[in-house]
């Protein structure tokens, strides 16, 4: 395992942004270049900080407030009667935790949901929000779940892109 899969595997791979890079994998790697710190995980809190800590030998630092507050876990919630279903917030949520269709009501399943908020900047009715993770749902989804559901999304949306490319090559040369 390299140094930068072993700082990802420290992460909660909530996919967030939060730490300013594009996931988890960005900021593993950012960190092992030495050009992120180790303090920029909101999700990951006090604990991630302390066992990059451990791992690259550093001292723990303090949360940058930059780049958030550490917080109880949180999840999307849908107010579903004010759901346009206008499918705004399907494409940001990094783990495919919203289902529904277009011009229908969406929903979000709590158990998949890593709490990343990327699914509230784009509705355009302001109907999720962020709530504590409900009690009964004690089998939160884990770092390596999440991993799994991402990389799972961002191949299903590599294929999708690379059959539409190859639909629009083939139309081309029958024109």
């Amino acid at each position: 395992m390299t140094r930068a899969a072993a700082i990802d595997a420290l992460l909660p791979q909530t996919q967030c942004t939060r730490c300013g890079y594009d996931g988890c994998s960005p900021y593993a790697a950012a960190i092992d270049a030495g050009s992120a710190g180790i303090n920029q995980c909101p999700p990951g809190g006090a604990g991630t900080i302390e066992a990059l800590a451990r791992l690259l030998q550093r001292p723990a630092l303090p949360l940058n407030p930059a780049n958030g507050i550490e917080q109880p876990e949180r999840v999307a919630l849908i107010d579903e009667a004010r759901c346009i279903g206008c499918a705004k917030c399907l494409p940001p949520c990094p783990v495919d935790a919203i289902v529904g269709a277009g011009r229908q009501m969406h929903t979000v399943v709590a158990a998949l949901c890593t709490g990343c908020e990327l699914c509230v900047a784009p509705c355009p009715v302001d109907c999720i929000s962020m709530v504590p993770r409900p009690t009964y749902s004690a089998d939160a989804p884990g770092a390596a779940d999440n991993r799994q559901r991402y990389e799972a999304r961002n191949a299903r949306i590599a294929r999708r892109a690379g059959e539409r490319a190859a639909l629009l090559s083939a139309r081309k040369g029958l024109v």
